[in-house]
């Protein structure tokens, strides 16, 4: 099914750039023959934490770094703060701050030192040992990038996007790698720098993280958006957003509970085991219950789980989403 007649799709309006921070209008990037981009268009409001949730070389990276103005788009626009970044990116940078996918720093030079050889680069800047108290890396204020552990890393370059003090701060894929203690405290660190009005850009495969973190999520596939909405409403768009899985202790029929309220599908498992997908599963559990009374039966391992962005990713394209993390 394509994103155009698939109804969990949502219209993307590009809305004026006096609404938004940022507007990005019919973008595309090619590279050679290979088209990375696909004519993508969506708006982020000022203070909004925005995400773009898809696999790797779906064009997440590439969408980014057109809005940041290191890639100049094949066609289409983007404007941040107002300014379209092909025509003067150099102000632009001055306003953003961006966490590349990969980044590298001078090695003979303490963090502290980093950080004030940054910020020399912008008229406004954040004293370094502030940015270091932000990212809870105050007492590696002497050290070097070479003696921190991946987290501290990630943590530093987060510092190191902040050093201008910047309006909108794009961060790709910021936890790649990390373990789930240093993803979390990423995610805190995120929610922090939110909370002092930075909008914020961020791309991720980890579905987990895009339901976390953002207030609206673009799902990208093949260089395309194939849906946009708030985290809640991609999930409850989905036919049956909601799987209420146990054992039956006892004989029974799928028809029996095919002929519940609100249950869109039935799947008989080994054992007695059963999964239904529910439309509503405030309904269907209680008529479970009634069910499993007037059989006199007794339902165990009785679990109810609703839908994730992954199972959005999975009815839109076909495909689960790779090394997602749950």
């Amino acid at each position: 099914m394509s994103p155009r007649s698939n109804p969990l799709c949502r219209s993307v309006r590009v809305a004026s750039a006096q609404q938004y921070d940022i507007v990005v209008e019919a973008l595309v990037k090619r590279y050679g023959q290979l088209e990375a981009v696909r004519g993508v268009s969506f708006s982020v409001a000022r203070g909004e934490v925005f995400g773009i949730l898809g696999p790797n070389g779906a064009g997440k990276t590439t969408t980014l770094e057109c809005i940041e103005g290191l890639h100049a788009p094949t066609s289409g626009r983007t404007l941040v703060l107002g300014l379209d970044t092909a025509r003067d990116p150099v102000t632009v940078k001055q306003r953003i701050g961006v966490q590349l996918h990969a980044t590298s720093y001078f090695d003979y030079l303490t963090l502290i030192e980093l950080l004030d050889l940054f910020g020399r680069f912008y008229p406004k800047r954040r004293k370094p040992m502030d940015l270091l108290a932000l990212v809870g890396l105050e007492h590696k204020a002497k050290a070097t990038v070479n003696n921190l552990s991946g987290g501290e890393k990630q943590r530093f370059s987060v510092a190191a996007t902040l050093v201008n003090d910047p309006e909108v701060v794009f961060l790709d894929e910021p936890t790649t790698g990390l373990d789930p203690k240093a993803r979390r405290d990423l995610w805190s660190l995120v929610e922090h720098i939110h909370a002092e009005g930075h909008t914020i850009v961020l791309t991720t495969h980890y579905m987990d993280e895009a339901q976390a973190l953002c207030g609206r999520v673009a799902i990208m596939h093949q260089g395309k958006i194939v849906a946009l909405d708030t985290p809640q409403n991609l999930v409850l768009s989905l036919p049956a957003p909601y799987e209420i899985r146990f054992e039956v202790n006892g004989h029974a029929q799928p028809n029996a509970f095919a002929a519940l309220d609100s249950v869109a599908n039935v799947e008989a498992g080994a054992g007695g085991s059963y999964t239904l997908q529910s439309k509503d599963a405030a309904r269907t559990l209680p008529a479970l219950l009634a069910w499993a009374s007037g059989a006199n039966t007794h339902l165990e391992r009785l679990q109810v789980k609703p839908a994730t962005l992954e199972d959005v990713f999975l009815a839109l394209t076909g495909q689960p989403l790779p090394g997602h993390v749950t």
